[in-house]
């Protein structure tokens, strides 16, 4: 796992590494209008530092949540990935293709190190707003990936509540050579929405708590 995913690519298709800005430098340029500076400023500050032992992959990118590289990047990947359940390529995560959520500012970050990654996503929503919760047939399911098939087993964690609302998850994932974990977490404070995905042979759920905090921390600061 030492490719690092790009921005919101989701958990089923997180196995299979998309494509990363190799460069590792902001796509800040050519902004689109919908994120101003003062807005991206703000949220680029609300993205964690990177961890020990970690290097920036991607990023920071910076502007309109659709329009992102990392946000085309993850949609492209879902597209080309067979899902044995299809209505679970979005389950549970910001849905791009809605417009008051494509013209969102936004902030991208990726980091990694040989034990795996991790990817923030941080997004002003024009009103507060959560994902629905994963459904119940999003738990477990397989779907082709790059020509493997993988396996994904997922269970909700029971993290303590952060900001306005806030959940996590372990998925496992599972086929030929590629065996991983993914944790993920969202937080919502106001309008601010956090995603983060954390990717390795092994997630422990404390260290996702930990990050978790750290990410809460930061967007109590970012002005309402």
């Amino acid at each position: 796992m030492r490719k690092a995913i790009s921005g919101i690519c989701l958990s089923m298709v997180a196995i299979a590494g998309c494509s990363s800005d190799k460069t590792g430098a902001a796509s800040a340029a050519g902004q689109p209008a919908t994120a101003s500076s003062a807005d991206a400023a703000q949220l680029r500050a609300a993205l964690i530092p990177a961890p020990a032992g970690m290097r920036v992959s991607y990023g920071p990118e910076l502007g309109a949540f659709g329009s992102l590289k990392s946000t085309q990047q993850g949609l492209a990947a879902v597209r080309e990935a067979k899902l044995e359940r299809p209505e679970c390529a979005g389950a549970a995560q910001l849905d791009a293709a809605k417009p008051d959520v494509a013209k969102a500012p936004a902030a991208v970050i990726a980091y990694a190190a040989e034990r795996g990654s991790i990817t923030q996503a941080v997004v002003r929503l024009p009103s507060a707003s959560f994902p629905a919760p994963l459904p119940e047939q999003c738990t477990s399911y397989s779907a082709d990936v790059g020509g493997s098939k993988i396996s994904y087993k997922t269970r909700t964690l029971p993290m303590p509540t952060k900001g306005d609302q806030s959940r996590a998850y372990l998925t496992t994932a599972a086929g030929g050579d590629k065996n991983a974990q993914i944790g993920s977490v969202m937080i919502r404070r106001g309008t601010l929405v956090m995603s983060m995905l954390v990717v390795g042979k092994q997630v422990k759920p404390s260290g996702l708590y930990e990050l978790a905090g750290l990410a809460d921390q930061n967007l109590a600061r970012v002005p309402k």
